[in-house]
């Protein structure tokens, strides 16, 4: 319970937080969000690690006289995390994606998780890669579900790219021109509980479709495929 009212707090506090560590960490701050956003986007077995928020809090940060983070360079480096994050995932999913969920039972993966992207690509086609970007979870299995359809990587790319660099920006800038307005400066952990309520209503448009519109249970069982590199 302590555990979880902890990472609790740092979510909702991540400006106070941020400040914490840049102090303790210096330079080496930087290599911390790096490997953050990296792993949020790379990483199939860490979701829920902070995206959003945490680019909100970075860009709120930037704003503050004397910070030791800097707006241009900070966006360079996590749009490349972002990038990188999806082009390892992307070839994760090529590579292992088939063998793992071939199992029910994957302990380190949830399938239902892969399902809900498959659905959604399916509904956007290749966009999903940008729009992705924008939803917790899905943000992270987009790249995997587009490495096991064996999307062309090239146009793999072309998404990947446009969206990293459009959602690391976004953020930031948010971040940095709207977090110290008075009434965002003092109630900060209210905008981050917005940002991720916000962030996380598609995810729970389409479970509210899987429980009242479920699909067939030969159709849920049979294992997910991207599209095909057309889409």
């Amino acid at each position: 319970m302590e555990l979880l009212q902890s990472g609790l707090d740092i979510f909702l506090h991540l400006d106070k937080h941020l400040s914490v560590w840049a102090a303790a960490l210096g330079p080496w701050l930087y290599g911390v969000l790096f490997l953050i956003i990296f792993s949020e986007t790379g990483l199939v077995v860490a979701p829920y690690l902070p995206g959003d928020s945490l680019l909100f809090a970075v860009g709120a940060l930037s704003a503050v006289e004397g910070s030791p983070i800097k707006l241009p360079f900070v966006f360079v480096l996590l749009a490349a995390a972002a990038i990188l994050g999806d082009a390892v995932n992307y070839w994760i999913g090529a590579w292992v994606g088939p063998k793992v969920f071939n199992r029910e039972d994957s302990i380190l993966f949830d399938k239902r998780h892969l399902i809900r992207t498959h659905r959604f690509y399916e509904k956007h086609g290749g966009k999903t890669i940008v729009l992705a970007r924008f939803i917790p979870i899905i943000r992270t299995f987009a790249p995997f579900v587009a490495g096991i359809g064996r999307m062309t990587y090239l146009h793999f790319a072309v998404y990947n790219v446009s969206g990293g660099v459009a959602w690391t920006l976004l953020f930031l800038l948010a971040g940095h021109y709207f977090a110290n307005m008075p009434v965002v400066k003092s109630h900060f952990h209210y905008v981050i509980l917005a940002i991720i309520v916000i962030s996380f209503i598609p995810v729970a448009v389409e479970l509210v479709k899987a429980k009242w519109y479920p699909e067939p249970e030969a159709a849920a069982k049979e294992p997910p495929c991207a599209p095909s590199a057309s889409s």
